[in-house]
């Protein structure tokens, strides 16, 4: 079992003004993501499912080409291998869920 908060859990750069706090079970890492206003996510891709919910913010997501503005309350679902980007048209915090755990974020 872990009992801890986000603001226990370090903070780490994804991306320039992407910041991620991230804890991790066997099979699942579940992060708290802090963006700046303007920040840019580079396009990119990987093997893990991804669940992103927008906490608060303006948030927009291309994924395979396709643009989804996101706002708080909204939850976008990312297949494997599928290939997206974003850009924070606000300051945002979202939730993101991974599956299968990312070990790379550990």
């Amino acid at each position: 079992m872990l009992h801890t908060t986000f603001a226990d859990t370090p903070s780490r750069a994804i991306a320039p003004g992407f910041h991620g706090r991230y804890v991790h079970s066997p099979a699942v890492t579940l992060g708290r993501v802090d963006i700046a206003s303007g920040a840019l996510l580079p396009q990119h891709s990987h093997p893990h499912e991804q669940w992103t919910t927008v906490l608060r913010g303006t948030l927009e997501l291309v994924v395979d080409g396709v643009p989804q503005l996101l706002e708080a309350g909204h939850v976008l679902y990312i297949p494997p291998s599928a290939v997206h980007s974003g850009r924070a048209l606000t300051a945002c915090q979202v939730i993101d869920v991974f599956h299968p755990a990312r070990d790379d974020y550990r």
